[in-house]
């Protein structure tokens, strides 16, 4: 699963009929220093997410293993608003504050290795 953060709705009148229903919302990932990433992307949502909530994303065919989106062409599903994130110790957001904490607190340093 990711962190997201809705940044609008979609509009489709005309798509597959196993799409009628579905609230399709424009997300944009976040990364662990609370920061958003410059890429978006639509994902379905049955639990009532709304703009500028942080959500947990699904993807690929685990966004389709749902009971009631399996047979729905969906790459991306919102799974749950999310309350609060911690990272280290540290309140990075709080769905209570209605915005994202900030402090003085140092980076967190990426633990991938550079290719």
């Amino acid at each position: 699963m990711q962190i997201a953060k809705v940044r609008g709705t979609v509009v489709s009148t005309q798509k597959v009929s196993s799409l009628t229903g579905v609230k399709l919302l424009l997300i944009q990932f976040i990364d662990s220093q609370g920061e958003p990433l410059p890429k978006y992307e639509v994902a379905g949502d049955t639990v009532g997410a709304g703009v500028d909530e942080w959500v947990l994303v699904t993807r690929g065919g685990a966004a389709r293993i749902e009971t009631t989106s399996e047979n729905r062409p969906l790459d991306a599903m919102i799974v749950g608003i999310i309350d609060t994130v911690t990272v280290d110790n540290y309140l990075l957001y709080s769905k209570k504050d209605e915005y994202r904490v900030r402090s003085s607190r140092p980076k967190i340093e990426s633990r991938k290795s550079d290719y």
